[in-house]
């Protein structure tokens, strides 16, 4: 099924962008989550991604244009003869079924739709393509200024504020709450007059109607008014509700999302819930799982023995994320990283908020193979470039030990008196290992650790955005 590129938004109040270059040619094949082009915003050239697998065909803009955010620039297509041009007008039969299977504004909708400005599901992370509507925090005809909360939108990593960005009044809301609604559609209206009868469009397409909005209710009211009635997201969009990382990563590892949808597994999901899904195809598949723990164990009486059980966490993951991220900071600002001073910041913070250690300091050492070490304070809450070296007296959290350089690309250890993150290469993918003691960390918060680190360490731009 051919999947439209559209000029995505990359900021709150963001009408157009321009396009810096075209990273495939027309007719060029692309893989789900690899770049396809950079579009400037007013703080940076970001690369926009793929959203399928296929061939890079009907390219309408060029490097240099601007482009009204929303539009259809190209289109990625099944195969590579698809190369006519983008209809310039009015919604072909393939864009009007599109619309009413993503349960948008269909055209007799839309003629009733008041001008104004436009309001449009932003791009919170640069390999998102929908966007899920959590709550509305206006109602149709409020009053709002250019700053005002109107609604809340859920990321891969947690609920976002979205503004209104203009002064005026709600005039229009074209999108349920708890609707995935694809990036750069328009969601909301807002008029500089207060309207005379504003409206809601609301139900699934294409029954979806143009009503007079309902007179307020309390919030608390509404919620649970919301959540008695309206159906599950995936029956109102007819697709499977899932994060753009999370998509991304399943695709990358050949896990089909499809088997959490039948274990009953609750709609969006997210990262953490690949850990269910690579369990799931374990069992269907009798393949191995990545990362893998061994089955919870009921912690030892403290007061009577020690545990020293040793427990280890595996994950494999691209090592390109890192490597471009380097390249990038030293090109564009001038800055040298080193890939040990990314995985000292990413493993403080992840530790920090993975465990009950959020506010005190924290202590992490860096070995290399010949046992050379480092320790320093707080790295998270220091600069990427220039960590704060530490005390040797200080006790280290975490040991990070780097083998990248030798032929190990896998090492676990026994129980130490420190939880060890090693990591290894093996030619393009980095090989974490996790090894730590239950009486150190619970399985929950070691595993919550592994994950996230993996995911920041996969795309550190993205993770500090």
């Amino acid at each position: 099924m051919p999947h439209d590129v559209i000029m995505p938004a990359l900021g709150m109040a963001q009408e157009t962008g321009k396009i810096v270059s075209w990273l495939k040619r027309p007719g060029d094949p692309v893989r789900l989550g690899e770049p396809i082009m950079e579009v400037e915003t007013d703080k940076s050239t970001m690369e926009v991604e793929a959203q399928a697998d296929g061939f890079l065909t009907r390219v309408s803009a060029e490097a240099g244009d601007e482009v009204p955010v929303g539009d259809v620039i190209a289109v990625i297509a099944e195969t590579a003869d698809d190369m006519s041009a983008p209809p310039t007008g009015g919604a072909t039969p393939h864009e009007q079924d599109t619309r009413e299977q993503k349960g948008l504004p269909t055209a007799p909708v839309a003629a009733a739709i008041p001008q104004g400005h436009d309001i449009i599901m932003p791009a919170l992370g640069m390999a998102q393509d929908t966007g899920l509507i959590v709550t509305w925090r206006k109602t149709p005809g409020d009053k709002v200024s250019a700053d005002d909360t109107l609604l809340e939108v859920e990321t891969d990593k947690s609920v976002m504020e979205v503004p209104a960005g203009h002064d005026g009044y709600v005039a229009a809301i074209l999108a349920d709450a708890q609707t995935a609604v694809p990036v750069g559609s328009v969601i909301a209206v807002i008029t500089h007059d207060k309207p005379s009868a504003p409206i809601q469009v609301s139900g699934p397409a294409p029954d979806r109607e143009v009503q007079a909005a309902a007179p307020a209710v309390p919030k608390q009211a509404e919620t649970q008014a919301r959540a008695s009635s309206a159906p599950p997201p995936s029956e109102r969009t007819g697709r499977i509700l899932v994060s753009p990382k999370a998509r991304r990563l399943a695709h990358e590892e050949g896990l089909e999302l499809s088997m959490l949808l039948a274990s009953g597994t609750k709609q969006p999901f997210h990262t953490a819930d690949l850990q269910t899904l690579r369990e799931l195809a374990t069992r269907a598949h009798h393949v191995e799982a990545i990362p893998e723990a061994k089955e919870p164990q009921a912690l030892p009486d403290r007061t009577t023995a020690p545990a020293t059980s040793a427990l280890h966490i595996i994950a494999r993951l691209s090592a390109s994320g890192c490597e471009s991220f380097i390249a990038r900071m030293k090109a564009e600002g001038g800055i040298d990283i080193t890939q040990d001073q990314i995985w000292l910041y990413f493993a403080t913070g992840t530790l920090r908020r993975a465990t009950t250690a959020k506010s005190r300091p924290l202590v992490v050492e860096l070995r290399d193979e010949a046992q050379e070490k480092c320790r320093y304070l707080d790295a998270d809450l220091t600069r990427l470039s220039k960590p704060t070296v530490a005390e040797d007296e200080d006790m280290p959290a975490l040991i990070i030990r780097d083998f990248t350089a030798s032929r190990i690309s896998l090492v676990t250890s026994a129980a130490t008196e420190t939880p060890v993150l090693t990591i290894g290469r093996d030619n393009e993918a980095l090989i974490l290992s996790f090894d730590y003691r239950e009486d150190q960390l619970g399985e929950v918060e070691a595993l919550a650790f592994m994950t996230e680190f993996a995911e920041r360490l996969a795309d550190p731009l993205q993770s500090l955005i």
